[in-house]
């Protein structure tokens, strides 16, 4: 199972930090171990690292309008969306 970080700017940590949504949206996809990790110079970059169990299953997912929705709930900047895979 392969440890995933994606990393991104938000509009509020604040917001972003309590939202449910992260486990919403991953939790189906038999995503584990979410963790979250905040920039401390600059508290707009935020980033999660997840176990994932079918990498393809979250790669088509992130694509769907729920994954559009779940970050605009976020106050994600969805054009600053990285997400590295471990090797």
């Amino acid at each position: 199972m392969p440890t995933v970080i994606a990393h991104h700017d938000v509009k509020d940590k604040d917001h972003w930090l309590a939202s449910p949504k992260r486990e919403e949206f991953f939790g189906p996809l038999g995503v584990t171990n979410i963790r979250t990790f905040v920039n401390p110079q600059n508290p707009t970059q935020v980033a999660v690292l997840m176990d994932v169990a079918d990498m393809d299953a979250v790669m088509a997912a992130m694509q769907s309008k729920a994954a559009a929705e779940a970050m605009e709930h976020d106050g994600v900047l969805a054009d600053t969306l990285v997400i590295l895979v471990e090797a």
